[in-house]
């Protein structure tokens, strides 16, 4: 049964809309303005949003625009008698799920609203599973990680979240949101490394029209964006020392000020912040504030690099070549012994990144259903033979002395063979 707001001054149409679709075993509320609306989307969460265009004091464009304000991750319809193009792109634009005339067909907005909500049903459920994909594992180490994001993600504690660069930061991150009670609203993520000096204030918090040389309008920050949900904060490290005292005003006020205004902003956020720097160094080194540092890690996640992940290297890689079949239409089922024996030696440096990285390559050069060494990158065999060969650039060469390695190595396996 799912939740549906109807905001709609036509009260008869209304009642014959909310009789409809109650008996179609959903739950409906109804208002008749763009004021009481905003009100009740103040205190309710709902599944999805039917809107009437006219209403007595606005627009069911001003109704949509306020949502995404707001951070309000909802399917909308947008309702008219007006047969306008212009409209519907309008309503489009700014995030409706469809567009309907009047006179409505009962049928036909059935459909509609049953679509909505299966296609949001199966976004939220496709992000979940590639979420999970991505950095479970079965190991002892991935039980514990998962044992600490499983145990902070309902609470509303600052995370910081340590690891290399490629270890799925952000995929981490995202799950902490999902299985948070802000997982309805935004989850919005920033580089902070691809922040200037000089906009990063803007971008976090905002500006008005004129605060600075080429702020030609107002401008919403990322705070505000993030408004109810959760607010990432990737290479938190890159900050200016400038930018992080106003950070830290913001996160212990819960309120912003927009460059160039005097009014402060109230915000609402979750921040979850991650490195792959060492910020106690930084704090010695007097680029990072240690008031800061304290406020944002509150509880700290470690994430381990792939080379101390054991069997759960086996699992990433099966499950990057499941990926990389789909999407380049290949059929991969099995490795080379000595293609996988290469996998399981490299240390991945790049961890998880490189990894899919390095499988979707080995797939789209394996037209057949076996991948072998010959699909695999040269610098990735030359950095795991370290012999005086290994600056040639014959493959074949390379592959030679590798196979001598894995003989010495593996003396029975190769008996057997």
């Amino acid at each position: 049964m799912a939740s549906l707001l109807i905001i709609e001054d036509d009260t008869t149409f209304a009642q014959l809309l909310e009789v409809f679709l109650t008996k179609n075993h959903h739950q409906v509320e109804a208002v008749v303005n763009v004021q009481q609306a905003n009100k009740l989307l103040d205190k309710q969460d709902f599944d999805l949003l039917l809107i009437d265009y006219r209403l007595p004091d606005g627009t069911g464009l001003d109704v949509l625009t306020k949502v995404r304000e707001k951070g309000i991750v909802v399917p909308v319809i947008i309702m008219t008698s007006f047969n306008d193009v212009r409209t519907a792109v309008r309503s489009i634009q700014l995030g409706a799920f469809d567009y309907i005339t009047k006179p409505v067909n009962p049928d036909e907005l059935l459909i509609m609203i049953n679509n909505s909500l299966l296609k949001k049903e199966s976004k939220d459920k496709l992000n979940s599973e590639e979420l999970s994909d991505f950095i479970k594992g079965k190991s002892a180490i991935a039980d514990k990680l998962y044992a600490h994001i499983d145990l902070v993600a309902p609470t509303d504690m600052s995370v910081m979240i340590q690891g290399e660069s490629g270890t799925g930061k952000e995929y981490a991150a995202r799950t902490l949101h999902l299985q948070s009670k802000r997982k309805d609203k935004p989850f919005v993520a920033i580089d902070c490394g691809a922040l200037s000096k000089d906009l990063a204030a803007s971008e976090l918090f905002g500006h008005v029209k004129g605060a600075f040389t080429g702020a030609l309008n107002d401008k919403k920050g990322q705070f505000e964006t993030a408004n109810g949900g959760t607010l990432f904060l990737d290479e938190i490290g890159n900050l200016s020392y400038e930018v992080q005292i106003k950070l830290l005003r913001a996160l212990q006020e819960r309120t912003i000020q927009p460059l160039g205004s005097t009014k402060q902003v109230k915000v609402d956020v979750r921040i979850i912040a991650a490195t792959n720097d060492d910020l106690t160094k930084s704090i010695q080194q007097g680029e990072f504030r240690e008031d800061l540092y304290h406020r944002i890690n509150e509880f700290k996640i470690q994430l381990p690099p792939l080379r101390e992940r054991g069997k759960d290297l086996e699992l990433f890689i099966s499950h990057f070549i499941s990926l990389a079949n789909k999407e380049l239409q290949r059929n991969v089922k099995t490795l080379a012994s000595d293609a996988k024996s290469l996998l399981l030696q490299y240390d991945w440096p790049g961890n998880l990144r490189e990894l899919r990285n390095v499988i979707k390559r080995m797939v789209l050069l394996s037209p057949g259903e076996e991948a072998t060494t010959a699909a695999l990158p040269d610098e990735m065999i030359i950095a795991i033979n370290q012999s005086p060969i290994s600056n040639q650039s014959d493959l074949k060469a390379i592959n030679e002395v590798n196979e001598k390695t894995l003989i010495d190595r593996n003396p029975d396996q190769s008996k057997v063979q």
